[in-house]
């Protein structure tokens, strides 16, 4: 990936975290967002991590695509900071929501079938906040929305987009596989599939109703989801030309999360990178190819 970088970014990176009501399940979908404005960034402490941000500062004037970001499986929005950043600087409002049960501190319903429809209705939750009840509402382009997701969250992101997504035995109480209804959500307009888990739509067909610009970047050294799920997506939409695919040289199925502080790396798988690989220099690569597809795909 050698994409042109920009030489100056427009905005500084706004940040805020709400709590959104999630009525059909009785719960809250915490959410991390960033966003573009004026307003200079002070560097700030979150968790284990740092960031320059510009804490609820009022939103630039104008008119913003949205991206929502969506984790992996056991993560949390703050593995994907760096990523939300530089687009807020960029012009975009993104969202990186904590799937409920499905995060760092509550993984309970991983592995179930439940999971599997909870996630991709969190999405459309999400987006509809975003456009009928937040204040970000009037100044999002309703036709410019865009899907992240990151190994399950890839899953979620197809789902999304009509994917039609297949259990497996072990995901259910009666050790059986179903065929589950997801709605799809037309509003999305793009994906970016970042090492993408889709064992989930192995049936013939499932994914012939996704017929938008992908971005599909996968590792080369991805022992969690290796290449056969990248080639399910290839195989199985509409129109293989819509696919972009970037395969990452001696990249890992964790190169995609945000670097980690030094003293995390040691200890912290996800943190952990195949020898040799540079996980602060890939993601500024990273960082400008998903600007670029964006700025492309509108």
């Amino acid at each position: 990936m050698h994409i042109r970088k920009l030489e100056r970014q427009p905005f500084y990176a706004g940040c805020q975290f709400v709590d959104i009501e999630d009525q059909a399940n009785e719960h809250a979908l915490p959410l991390l967002i960033m966003y573009p404005t004026y307003q200079e960034e002070q560097v700030e402490k979150m968790g284990p991590y740092t960031i320059s941000a510009a804490q609820d500062a009022p939103l630039s004037n104008g008119s913003f695509p949205l991206v929502i970001l969506s984790h992996g499986d056991g993560s949390t929005p703050l593995a994907y900071r760096t990523i939300a950043h530089f687009l807020a600087r960029n012009g975009f409002i993104v969202g990186i929501l904590q799937h409920p049960f499905n995060n760092r501190e509550d993984n309970t319903l991983s592995g179930t079938i439940d999971n599997l429809k909870n996630r991709p209705t969190h999405i459309r939750t999400v987006i509809d906040w975003f456009l009928k009840e937040s204040a970000f509402s009037s100044s999002i382009h309703s036709n410019n929305i865009s899907l992240i997701g990151h190994s399950m969250g890839g899953y979620t992101a197809l789902a999304v987009a009509g994917g039609i997504p297949t259990s497996f035995p072990s995901e259910s109480p009666d050790q059986k596989p179903y065929c589950l209804s997801v709605t799809q959500d037309k509003r999305v307009q793009s994906l970016i599939l970042l090492a993408p888990a889709t064992g989930w739509f192995r049936e013939r067909g499932a994914l012939e109703d996704v017929n938008i610009p992908i971005l599909m970047i996968t590792g080369e050294k991805d022992t969690i989801t290796p290449s056969f799920h990248g080639e399910f997506v290839l195989n199985g939409v509409s129109d293989a030309e819509k696919v972009q695919h970037i395969v990452v040289e001696n990249g890992g199925h964790f190169s995609f999360l945000s670097p980690f502080p030094d003293f995390m790396k040691p200890t912290f798988l996800p943190a952990q990178d195949p020898e040799g690989f540079n996980r602060k220099e890939f993601h500024e690569d990273l960082q400008n190819t998903i600007l670029d597809f964006l700025l492309r795909s509108f």
